[in-house]
């Protein structure tokens, strides 16, 4: 059985300074925040949250990387994908929303920051240069979850499959070439594909020259080309 492993970390061993947000904060409430706060560390493939679970703190995601998806009979549909230093949560700030509408699972071993949602309404409150990062930083990723939808009902196989890989380089890990941390399995989750897809797209992208393939790293040899790809669908 994963274990959970809880620790209550001091304020420098917090990353907080790669967080925009957090920089809005003074230092009193900075050391406010400290003090509603701590760090839980998650295995792969645990549950951080439940679809339907009481919301009761929002997570800054240190190390790691994190899947949130809504749960459904039988398959479930992945809405975001979380690398460090993000987030995650954010919905639970809106008010009268006290349930998670989505589960969240970590992809790889992760350490994520928890700090009690009413530490962070307080501070809203007090702070609106603090609020109003947040808020953008809400609706930003309410535009990525969005295009998430566009690109699972409206693009065809091969736009689906650019999209996740420019996703994932561009966003994700920050690079044309990067060690693939997911599962064939993960990436047909992503894609809306099967595993043969998957696969068989991998295959085409790299005899078409638009990526190169090494064990599990990916290098993107011609980001125009993909990008037409993904555009036109």
């Amino acid at each position: 059985m994963i274990q959970t492993q809880k620790v209550v970390r001091s304020s420098c061993a917090l990353e907080f300074n790669k967080s925009d947000c957090f920089s809005m904060l003074t230092p009193d409430e900075l050391d406010f925040l400290y003090t509603r706060m701590a760090d839980v560390y998650y295995s792969k493939g645990e549950v951080v949250f439940k679809q339907g679970s009481f919301a009761g703190n929002i997570m800054v995601l240190q190390e790691g990387l994190i899947k949130t998806y809504i749960e459904g009979i039988g398959e479930n549909l992945i809405l975001q994908i979380f690398s460090p230093v993000t987030i995650i949560g954010l919905s639970s700030l809106c008010e009268g929303n006290q349930m998670r509408f989505s589960s969240a699972q970590a992809y790889i071993d992760s350490r994520l920051s928890m700090i009690e949602i009413n530490a962070i309404k307080q501070l809203m409150a007090s702070n609106s240069i603090f609020a109003s990062k947040l808020v953008a930083l809400l609706a930003e990723q309410m535009i990525i979850v969005s295009g998430r939808f566009f690109c699972l009902t409206k693009k065809q196989t091969y736009g689906r499959f650019a999209d996740v890989l420019l996703c994932l380089s561009n966003r994700i890990y920050k690079s044309n070439c990067f060690s693939l941390q997911l599962s064939r399995k993960d990436l047909a989750e992503l894609t809306g594909m099967t595993i043969e897809s998957v696969a068989r797209s991998l295959t085409k992208f790299k005899n078409d020259g638009l990526i190169n393939v090494h064990n599990d790293t990916i290098e993107i040899l011609d980001y125009p080309r993909l990008e037409m790809i993904s555009f036109k669908g």
